[in-house]
């Protein structure tokens, strides 16, 4: 397992090792030790799995505020997906930048995004499944999101959704909002 820092500080684009033989293959998605030796303190409390059939799915921006924000660590197990992750964190120097990564299900690439980062997708082929190792046990009713089209953002998605949420497609413009809150 591979763990290469990106442009903006936290997050990491983590690569799987994969053992193949004439029985098929084998991937190690997350190690505990990898990780606290790349500095990252990560470890899966949830394991969630997103079906997607139909291709140009939308799911996101979603975040959640301290103290019930979530970092997660994003692969994808069939299919291909356009990940992005949004720097919310106020007092970051990357605040409002974005980062985007092609993830599909033979390249073994994932990505960790920490607490503090809206984070979304848009399939680009069909039946795409998404695997997350989340870092909180979810607690309904904490979730927030930034519309995916939001010109504060500028994120060069690269298909426009053939399919969205309701709630994804019709969040308020961000610029002007207070961002979101901070621990005490």
């Amino acid at each position: 397992m591979r763990i290469s820092a990106v442009s903006i500080p936290g997050l990491a684009v983590v690569t799987a090792d994969t053992a193949k033989d004439e029985r098929g293959a084998f991937t190690r998605f997350y190690c505990g030790e990898t990780f606290a030796a790349a500095g990252l303190g990560f470890t899966p409390m949830q394991v969630n799995l997103s079906r997607n059939p139909a291709r140009h799915t939308l799911r996101g921006m979603h975040y959640q505020d301290p103290p019930r924000a979530e970092a997660k660590l994003v692969h994808v197990t069939r299919g291909a997906i356009y990940d992005v992750a949004l720097d919310l964190r106020p007092t970051s120097a990357t605040y409002c930048r974005w980062f985007g990564i092609r993830l599909d299900a033979t390249s073994s690439a994932g990505i960790f995004i920490p607490e503090g980062f809206a984070h979304g997708y848009i399939t680009l082929e069909p039946d795409s499944d998404v695997l997350y190792h989340m870092g909180r046990i979810f607690e309904p009713g904490f979730g927030k999101g930034v519309r995916w089209n939001d010109p504060t953002f500028a994120i060069d998605w690269p298909a426009h959704p053939a399919v969205i949420s309701e709630r994804d497609a019709h969040y308020p413009d961000y610029a002007g909002q207070d961002g979101p809150e901070t621990a005490d």
